[in-house]
């Protein structure tokens, strides 16, 4: 089994790949506090929950946005299992063509979409993470990383509103049953969800003029359910994207 694990800045994503076949998905909150054997206990459990063990463990692959974290995953997995966990970083290989300004300033979890998008997809490719912010990575019809547009998460953007706003209350993103509030819950729930619908839809369109060629969107995050069937525009939805990244950047670096 190769275990790969996806540290976010709101959620650890764990996956087990039995070849190509992704066999579960589980998730952590993400703790910085927390120590190796803390972990090592969580991934334990979470095995045991979905009927494997440490010992079907061949290979690890991290992919990780919170640098503090990451060394504590490797020695988590290496408690856990004995091997070395492969990190997605400098002298990594992806075979992924990146352009922009400084490569090295790339996250690991863009790397990781993109690599799978492209064995999945046909570019020219916007992929749409919707996580903690909202990221769109461009790849171009040459399969090059051109670049990245970056805006607030909806859980973000709900956290915001309801921590600086007195009169404002936190609510459930869930879609209203139209775009016009009668209330502050469905006035609030309108902007959340239509709103984020409505830029993907803008932001895309925008890519394509500046590209000169229609694209393919791809959305992956945990809010993709809640959000993409409110977009007006054909998005194809891949929920697992990163942790595929994961695997293809193992098979081109495994030995």
């Amino acid at each position: 089994m190769l275990f790969t694990v996806d540290i976010g800045n709101s959620y650890i994503t764990i996956g087990g790949f039995a070849g190509k076949g992704l066999e579960f998905v589980a998730s952590l909150v993400t703790n910085s506090r927390r120590t190796k054997e803390e972990y090592a206990m969580d991934f334990s459990e979470i095995l045991r929950l979905y009927n494997a063990n440490t010992k079907q463990i061949t290979a690890a692959a991290i992919c990780s946005v919170v640098p503090e974290l990451t060394d504590t995953v490797v020695k988590a997995i290496k408690l856990l299992s004995g091997i070395d966990a492969m990190v997605v970083g400098p002298g990594v290989k992806t075979g992924l063509n990146i352009v922009i300004d400084n490569p090295a300033q790339l996250g690991a979890d863009i790397t990781a979409s993109a690599v799978a998008a492209l064995e999945k997809y046909t570019p020219p490719l916007v992929i749409c993470d919707l996580g903690t912010a909202t990221v769109f990575s461009v790849v171009d019809s040459k399969k090059r990383l051109r670049g990245v547009v970056i805006a607030a998460g909806v859980g973000t953007t709900l956290d915001a509103f309801t921590r600086n706003t007195a009169l404002l209350p936190h609510v459930g993103i869930d879609a209203p049953a139209s775009v016009i509030g009668k209330n502050t819950i469905s006035s609030m729930q309108s902007g959340l969800v239509i709103g984020t619908a409505a830029m993907i839809d803008g932001i895309c369109g925008r890519i394509e003029e500046e590209l000169g060629e229609s694209i393919n969107v791809v959305a992956t995050g945990k809010m993709t359910e809640r959000i993409i069937p409110f977009c007006r525009r054909k998005i194809t939805v891949c929920e697992h994207l990163l942790l595929e990244g994961l695997r293809c950047i193992y098979e081109k670096n495994k030995r």
